[in-house]
């Protein structure tokens, strides 16, 4: 150990945080009920091949243990299957866990914040100081002037023996305005999310749940909506990310996106946005008799038409559509260009690793409207 008094700086070996028996294994637990969608036998199967393999339990502390740990903690219960018979469940202690360690694996950890505002990139007349300064300008508020800085001008420019202090002298604190803002976030949940040995839901499934963990903690003033889309598309509550698994579902866009833009209509804030998670290509609409059009070789060109409309349809209603693409195939990447194109919103292309950073810094910046 190394002392500098004189600053007050301490140096010390690094000592890796102990964690007890249970603490371990709830790790392991955490990340394997994520990706069995909520089964709690399954993730104990995982969960005992992994101890077989790596001996994570131990004489004094078996499994059956950490089992009986969970249930005092109340991190499961008890509950009656459809097949009648008696099994466990996670509680919703476990599903705000899952969304919390969520929002730390890929947004790092962050503090709650006072206020859950964005800032947009348009100064003005404004709720919070940006520490920059310009000039006066006829209708800005006179606290905002800076009396230091406009001092500091006076002098520059007529000296101290003729020291006066004109309105071209004057400068203001810049400020920039807090906007709300409301979001529908839509994941594929099409066959394709986990075809060729890739597992794609459960990536997209964390960054959900760490979206809805980073809103509902730092930014409560604003709304966010979850979609899903397969054939059809319907919403679901936070509480049933953990639980979101997928299906042997076509990728019905359009649907999608008719009801991400019925859920914004109703919202009042002025900064509503689309975020939207998928893997394929568009393959699936459903025609007006009600039966569904599909297919999956290549890009069709009537569901892609629809899809463009829909694209066209949101920009009308200033709603920008960020579209996150976690497949690299060349010719799909042509239709999100054209797709962005028609709704001049953003896409990236991403794969699996980067895509919770990336939804954090684009919700964050806030790039897309000025609040009035």
């Amino acid at each position: 150990m190394k002392k500098d008094l004189k600053n007050g700086i301490v140096f010390t070996h690094h000592s890796p945080e102990e964690q007890t028996p249970f603490e371990r294994l709830f790790d392991v637990f955490q990340e394997l009920i994520t990706h069995t969608s909520g089964d709690f036998d399954e993730a104990m199967d995982w969960l005992k091949q992994l101890d077989d393999e790596y001996e994570l339990t131990t004489e004094d502390y078996t499994l059956e243990d950490f089992v009986e740990d969970l249930k005092k903690k109340g991190y499961i219960r008890e509950e009656v299957k459809p097949d009648k018979k008696g099994g466990m469940a996670i509680t919703s202690k476990t599903e705000r866990l899952l969304r919390k360690r969520a929002l730390e694996q890929i947004f790092g950890k962050m503090r709650r914040a006072g206020q859950g505002n964005h800032r947009t990139k348009h100064s003005g007349i404004g709720d919070e100081q940006t520490g920059e300064f310009r000039n006066y300008q006829f209708g800005d508020a006179l606290e905002r002037v800076s009396v230091t800085e406009s001092l500091r001008n006076a002098q520059i420019n007529h000296g101290i023996g003729d020291f006066h202090l004109t309105e071209n002298d004057l400068v203001v604190e810049d400020t920039t305005h807090k906007a709300q803002m409301s979001t529908v976030l839509m994941i594929d949940i099409s066959h394709s999310m986990i075809l060729y040995g890739e597992d794609r839901i459960t990536p997209a499934k964390k960054v959900a749940m760490a979206l809805a963990e980073l809103i509902t903690t730092r930014y409560p003033k604003d709304t966010l909506d979850i979609l899903v889309f397969g054939n059809d598309a319907w919403p679901i509550k936070i509480e049933d990310l953990p639980y979101l698994n997928v299906g042997p579902y076509h990728t019905n866009t359009v649907a999608g996106l008719q009801l991400a833009m019925d859920m914004l209509r109703r919202k009042r804030n002025s900064n509503k946005q689309i975020f939207m998670i998928t893997d394929g290509k568009p393959s699936c609409i459903q025609l007006p008799d009600g039966q569904y059009y599909k297919n999956s070789n290549g890009l069709d060109s009537h569901i892609v038409k629809k899809c463009y409309a829909m694209a066209q349809q949101a920009r009308k209603l200033r709603i920008p559509i960020t579209t996150f693409m976690i497949a690299n195939d060349p010719y799909l990447q042509q239709f999100v260009d054209e797709f962005t194109d028609a709704n001049q919103g953003k896409a990236f292309y991403t794969g699996l690793q980067g895509l919770g950073e990336m939804i954090f810094h684009d919700y964050e910046s806030n790039r897309k409207k000025r609040i009035r």
